[in-house]
C-alpha cells in the first residue's frame, strides 16, 4: 500500500497528557469523534415575553436600588443554537474554560460586568433553600400559588407574569413591592438563572429581594457566571442534550471575542451604550439557514490568532462604564470561587491572562474538586455547609493575578498542545477512514493468502493462518470481500435459530436476482447451522427454522465433504431453484408423518439417526453429482440444494419432478386441510418435526429429484400458487 501523510490530530485528537482534561471519555467531544451527533442543544432562555411587564416609576427605582437597572434594559436577543452548542463541545468543566486552537479562553468577572453591568463585588449570593412554594410566596408575594403553577420549591414564569405584571399606579407601597419583587424573581428566572425545567425559578432568590437596598450588595455578577459555569459543565457531558444560564452573555461574549457567528445587523452597532450587549441589539441582515453545528464546529477547529480579539473593550467609550463598574474591574482578576447557592465553580483568570493584557505563562495544575449539589433539602442555610467556598470567595483581593513581561508564550503553546483537545471534528470523515481501513485490511488478507508456506515452523504457519482468518473475519460483512465459515461445531439441541419470523405476501413482477449478495438466498450469519422454510398455502407463509435436532449432521457433512465449502455459493443460484412448490403436498399426510414423534422416544431415536442421516447424506450427494444440469448451476449450488432433502422430509424437492397435469390435481387440495396442516405445524416443537420420516423418506425423496426432466424444473415458477421457499 501506498503510505498516504495523515495529520497527526486526525489519528491523535488528543489530549497526550491527560492530566489536565482527566474527563475526556465523558466530554461530548469524544461522541462527535466517534460518529456520534447529538444536534444543537435546546437552549432555556425564556426572555421573550419580559417586554410584557409594565413598570412604574416607584417600582424602577426599587429595581435600581437591588442592583439590576442594568439587566432589566437588555432586550431579549435570538439565541444562535448551533453556535451555542460548538461553543459547548470547547468547555472543559476540568479548568472552567474553552479550550480553543489558540490556547484557553474563558468568559471572566470583567465580561459579565461589561456585558451585563451586574455587580462582581459584593456578599456571595447564597441562603436557605425552599422545596414548597406557599409560605415564602405568601411572605413576599402576598399570594401563593395553586398547586398548577408552583412544584416543589419551584414557582411558574407564568404565574408570575399572570399576576404581578400590571402594578396599579395609586397601590400602596406594600403592593408595589409585591409586584416588584416578583418581576426580579421573574428577571432572574428568565435570564441570569434560567433553569433546564423550561418555565419554572426557585423560589429560594425572593428572601434575597426583602429588602431592595440590601438586595443590591450581592455580587448577582459573580452568581450568575457560577450559574452558567455549571450549566456550561453540564452541557459538555455527552449525554446532554439541553443547557439553561444567561445564554445571551455567553453569545455576546463569543460576539466580541471570536470573528465567528457574528450577526450583520441592518444598522451600525451601537458603541455607546451600556451594557455592551446592546451593541449586538437589532435584527440581522445575512441569511444563517446554512449554519449547522458543523459548520460552527469547523470554523472553532481551524481557528487562527487573527480570528481572536483578546481585548475587545479596550477601545470601547470607558465613561458611558459606571463608577461602581468601573472602580471593581481589578477584582475581574481575582482567582477566586464563585457563589450561586449550591453551585460553586472556580474563576481562574491566571489560564487567560492575554483577556487581560498579559504574557500567557504555563499555569498551575487546577486541583480537582467535586461538584455537589447541596440544595436537596428544604429549609437547609447553605452558608453552615459551604465554609471553604465561602472563605475563599472572602480572600477574592488577595488573590489577583499578575503578569510576568518575561513569559515565553511559545513555551505555552508547546505545553497547551500536549495537554488539549486540538480538535473535535475529524479531519477526514468516518466513512473515508473506514474504506482505508478496509484497503488496508484486504491488502493484508492478501499478503496472508500469497505467502510462501514451504519451509515455515509450525509456530510460524500457525500465525499465517491467524492473520489469514482475522483478516477474513473483518472482511466478512463487507460487499465484494470473501465469506470463509469455518466448520459448524456442535449444537445444543434446546437451541432456536435467531432469524426473525416474518409473513409476506406474495408479489409479482419482476424477481430479484439470488446472486446479490446482499439479497440473496444464501444462508445468513446466524442462520448458518439451520436451514428454515416458509410454508406459503394461498396467501398464507408460516415459517419454519427451527429443524436444528436432525439438519445439524447433514450440514456438517457438507463442510466437511467439499473442504470449508462456501455457504454463499447458493448465491449463484437463480431464485427460481429455491422455489420448491408444494402443490402435491397432502396435507393430512404431512401431519400423520410429523404426529408420529413420540416425545419420550426423541431422544433414543435422534442418538439411533444421527449416524444413519450422516451416510444417507453422503450417498444423496454422491447421487446429486450426476444431476445433468438440474440447478442451471453446479459444483457448490447442487450439493447444498440436495441437502435440503432430508431437512424439509415431505416439503422438499420431491415434488420438482411434477408435471403439469399432476399440479393441476394437487392444486386442488382440500382448504380444511391445509389449514390443518398449518395448524400443526405452529403446534409442534420444530425440533421434533419429521425426525421418524427422514430415515425412511431421503432416499425415495433423493430418486425422486434424479428422475426429475430438466423441462420440468423450468416450468415450476408458474406452476400454481403455493410453494416453499427455500
Amino acid at each position: 500500500m501506498e503510505e498516504i501523510g495523515i495529520d497527526p490530530c486526525a489519528a491523535n485528537p488528543g489530549p497526550i497528557d491527560p492530566s489536565v482534561l482527566y474527563d475526556q471519555e465523558k466530554h461530548v467531544s469524544s461522541a462527535v469523534w466517534d460518529g456520534q451527533e447529538r444536534g444543537a442543544l435546546r437552549c432555556h432562555e425564556h426572555t421573550s415575553k419580559l417586554g410584557e411587564w409594565r413598570l412604574t416609576p416607584k417600582q424602577i427605582d426599587l429595581v435600581e436600588k437591588a442592583g439590576f437597572g442594568y439587566l432589566r434594559k437588555i432586550p431579549a436577543i435570538s439565541l444562535d443554537n448551533p453556535l451555542i452548542s460548538a461553543l459547548v463541545e470547547r468547555w472543559r468543566r476540568e479548568t472552567n474554560t474553552f479550550h480553543f486552537t489558540v490556547g484557553e479562553m474563558t468568559v471572566t468577572l470583567q465580561d459579565v460586568a461589561f456585558l451585563l453591568g451586574l455587580a462582581i463585588n459584593g456578599k456571595p449570593v447564597i441562603g436557605i433553600t425552599y422545596t414548597t412554594c406557599g409560605t415564602v410566596c405568601e411572605k413576599y408575594l402576598g399570594k401563593a400559588p395553586d398547586s398548577t403553577y408552583a412544584s416543589g420549591g419551584m414557582v411558574k414564569l407564568s404565574w408570575l407574569k399572570e399576576f404581578f405584571s400590571q402594578c396599579p399606579e395609586d397601590a400602596p407601597i406594600e403592593e408595589i413591592e409585591y409586584h416588584t419583587r416578583a418581576y426580579l424573581l421573574y428577571l432572574v428566572g428568565s435570564t441570569i438563572f434560567s433553569t433546564t425545567t423550561g418555565n419554572k425559578v426557585p423560589v429560594m432568590y425572593l428572601p434575597l429581594f426583602e429588602n431592595f437596598e440590601e438586595a443590591g450588595r450581592y455580587a448577582w455578577g459573580a452568581a450568575a457566571l457560577a450559574f452558567l459555569y455549571r450549566a456550561l459543565g453540564n452541557a459538555s457531558v455527552k449525554s446532554q442534550s439541553t443547557i439553561c444560564g444567561c445564554l445571551t452573555l455567553l453569545q455576546c461574549w463569543n460576539y466580541y471575542h471570536l470573528n465567528i457567528g457574528r450577526p450583520k445587523l441592518n444598522r451600525d452597532p451601537i458603541h455607546d451604550h451600556f451594557p455592551f450587549v446592546l451593541r449586538w441589539k437589532g435584527k440581522q441582515s445575512g441569511p444563517t439557514t446554512n449554519r449547522d453545528v458543523v459548520f460552527y464546529r469547523k470554523a472553532l477547529d481551524s481557528l487562527e490568532p487573527c480570528d481572536v480579539e483578546w481585548l475587545p473593550y479596550k477601545y470601547m467609550d470607558s465613561t458611558v462604564i459606571p463608577v461602581e463598574i468601573r472602580n471593581t474591574l481589578a477584582l475581574g482578576r481575582s482567582k477566586t470561587m464563585l457563589i450561586c447557592f449550591d453551585k460553586a465553580e472556580r474563576h481562574l483568570p491566571n489560564r487567560v491572562l492575554r483577556q487581560y493584557g498579559m504574557l500567557q505563562l504555563i499555569p498551575e495544575d487546577v486541583a480537582q474538586w467535586v461538584r455537589k449539589s447541596r440544595g436537596v433539602d428544604g429549609g437547609v442555610d447553605l452558608s453552615g455547609k459551604m465554609e471553604s467556598e465561602l472563605s475563599e470567595w472572602e480572600d477574592r483581593a488577595l488573590h489577583i493575578v499578575k503578569g510576568d513581561d518575561d513569559a515565553d508564550e511559545n513555551e505555552y503553546m508547546v505545553w497547551y498542545m500536549r495537554i488539549t483537545r486540538k480538535v473535535v471534528g475529524r479531519p477526514i470523515s468516518l466513512s473515508s477512514e473506514f474504506q482505508r481501513t478496509i484497503g488496508g485490511v484486504r491488502e493484508i488478507s492478501y499478503l496472508a493468502d500469497t505467502f510462501p508456506l514451504k519451509g515455515l515452523q509450525p509456530e510460524q504457519f500457525e500465525s499465517i493462518s491467524r492473520i489469514r482468518a482475522i483478516a477474513q473475519e473483518c472482511l466478512r460483512d463487507q460487499v465484494g470481500g470473501q465469506i470463509v465459515v469455518s466448520p459448524i461445531g456442535g449444537t445444543d439441541l434446546g437451541k432456536r435459530s435467531r432469524g426473525k419470523e416474518r409473513v409476506r405476501r406474495k408479489v409479482t413482477g419482476k424477481r430479484k436476482r439470488s446472486n446479490d449478495p446482499m439479497e440473496g438466498h444464501g444462508v445468513s450469519e446466524d442462520e448458518s447451522p439451520y436451514c428454515g422454510m416458509v410454508v406459503e398455502v394461498d396467501h398464507l407463509h408460516l415459517q419454519h427454522e427451527d429443524n436444528d435436532v436432525h439438519l445439524l449432521p447433514f450440514c456438517t457433512t457438507v463442510v466437511e465433504g467439499e473442504n470449508g465449502l462456501q455457504l454463499d455459493e447458493p448465491n449463484k443460484v437463480d431464485e427460481m431453484q429455491f422455489r420448491d412448490t408444494t402443490d402435491g403436498i397432502d396435507a393430512s399426510h404431512f401431519c400423520d408423518e410429523s404426529n408420529d414423534v413420540d416425545d419420550s422416544n426423541i431422544p433414543h431415536a435422534i442418538s439411533e439417526i444421527d449416524l444413519q442421516n450422516t451416510e444417507t447424506a453422503e450417498n444423496v450427494i454422491l447421487q446429486s453429482s450426476n444431476l445433468p444440469n438440474a440447478t442451471n448451476d453446479t459444483n457448490g449450488s447442487e450439493i447444498h440444494n440436495t441437502n435440503k432433502i432430508p431437512d424439509d422430509s415431505q416439503l422438499c424437492n420431491a415434488t420438482d419432478g411434477v408435471n403439469d397435469p399432476q399440479t393441476q390435481v394437487a392444486t386442488d387440495v382440500n382448504e380444511s386441510e391445509t389449514h390443518h396442516a398449518t395448524e400443526n405445524i405452529g403446534e409442534l416443537e420444530p425440533s421434533y418435526v419429521s425426525i421418524h420420516s427422514d430415515q425412511e423418506t431421503v432416499k425415495a425423496e433423493a430418486e425422486t429429484v434424479l428422475q426429475l426432466p430438466h423441462e420440468n424444473t423450468e416450468d415450476l415458477p408458474q406452476q400454481g400458487e403455493t410453494s416453499v421457499v427455500q
